[in-house]
């Protein structure tokens, strides 16, 4: 259903087209990222050739990937407040 001035499916041709200029962005970002690296940049374990096929730019194995993920992230709190709390 079309409302205003839109005509039927404009604003979805609008949301597939943001979409679709999001991951283009992303693609050319990805390619920028240079050669893939056959060891590891911190633990100089090897890096699976599969990982690096996937991965354009891959400079860490999965273990070091997911330890820098979980140090770049918040803290194990918890966000959500139980119903105590919110009384107090």
């Amino acid at each position: 259903m079309a409302g205003g001035w839109t005509r039927d499916g404009g604003v979805q041709e609008q949301i597939d087209s943001t979409v679709d200029d999001g991951v283009a962005e992303a693609r050319a970002r990805l390619k920028g990222a240079g050669p893939s690296l056959a060891f590891c940049e911190d633990c100089e374990a090897p890096i699976p050739e599969r990982r690096r096929e996937l991965i354009p730019g891959v400079r860490r194995c999965v273990a070091c990937q997911a330890e820098a993920d979980d140090a770049g992230a918040p803290g194990n709190m918890n966000r959500r407040a139980s119903k105590d709390s919110l009384l107090r």
